[in-house]
């Protein structure tokens, strides 16, 4: 970890990480800090080719080892040109999914051995963990329908969004879980709040866990 610090957003579809982390990103930076925003997959030229693959399903058929993988890959150079560097700068990230999204998809609910996902994840971030992971929890069906709202006139639904709805809970729940067992780096956020209200109560909790100029 260099000078910065390393924020991560994680929850279902439409749970509002996008939003927030454009809001916390704007808190910083009338802070006086340097903050950057990105997502996963993606973040990178090489890392968004591979959301588009991701995304469009076309890694679906060859099985959770492959997508986490994909994933992986598209870490290692996220990390690598865009993370890292912003880190050493002293710069704020606050990244839109990370590794928690690997545990709970392609793990818990693509059943990958934990084993293997443990060992996979260790070599993809070399021991690059956010200080700080807000968990947006919503429930699945307020969340796909805003993540429908949101689409585009003739965009496909993609590979994550077009799961069962019974899929989604249980991804509800796997978050849930990892914030329970990791509550040291996790706080859980109700994505009900409107906007305004969701990223105060990320910005109270930020405050409280990073060190920020108690005065901004």
């Amino acid at each position: 970890m260099g000078k910065g610090h390393f924020i991560t957003l994680e929850g279902g579809e439409g749970a509002g990480k996008s939003t927030l982390a454009r809001a916390l990103s704007e808190r910083l930076d009338a802070a006086g800090v340097t903050a950057r925003t990105t997502r996963e997959p993606g973040g990178s030229p090489k890392a968004e080719a591979i959301r588009e693959m991701i995304l469009a399903g076309q890694a679906r058929d060859y099985g959770s080892f492959a997508e986490a993988l994909l994933f992986s890959a598209a870490r290692i150079d996220h990390i690598d040109s865009l993370i890292r560097p912003a880190l050493d700068r002293g710069e704020w990230v606050i990244c839109d999914r990370f590794i928690d999204s690997t545990r709970v998809y392609q793990g818990v609910l693509g059943k990958l051995d934990k084993t293997v996902l443990a060992e996979l994840e260790a070599v993809t971030i070399s021991g690059l963990m956010p200080e700080l992971t807000l968990i947006l929890d919503l429930d699945p069906e307020i969340g796909l329908a805003r993540a429908a709202k949101r689409r585009r006139p003739g965009e496909a639904i993609d590979r994550f969004e077009g799961e069962t709805l019974a899929f989604h809970r249980n991804l509800r729940q796997a978050y849930l879980d990892i914030a329970s067992a990791e509550p040291q780096r996790c706080a859980v956020l109700d994505a009900t709040l409107p906007p305004e209200a969701l990223a105060e109560a990320a910005w109270h909790i930020l405050r409280a866990r990073l060190p920020i100029d108690p005065d901004t």
